[in-house]
């Protein structure tokens, strides 16, 4: 059975939307993480729909 973030690999990521917490533009973002352009306002990478995919090791 494939751990939550294996899980979270394989499926593709979702936009979504919401008003920026400072200066509330509307922003777009990925499974629920933001970074507002017009202020530079960013929400806690934890606060994220799902987990983020765990990195790989390169193979030479």
């Amino acid at each position: 059975m494939p751990s939550p973030a294996e899980e979270a690999a394989t499926e593709h990521p979702e936009i979504t939307f919401i008003g920026c917490a400072r200066c509330g533009t509307l922003i777009a973002g990925l499974d629920g993480r933001y970074a507002c352009s017009g202020c530079g306002w960013v929400n806690e990478w934890t606060e994220g729909h799902r987990p983020l995919p765990e990195a790989r090791r390169r193979r030479n």
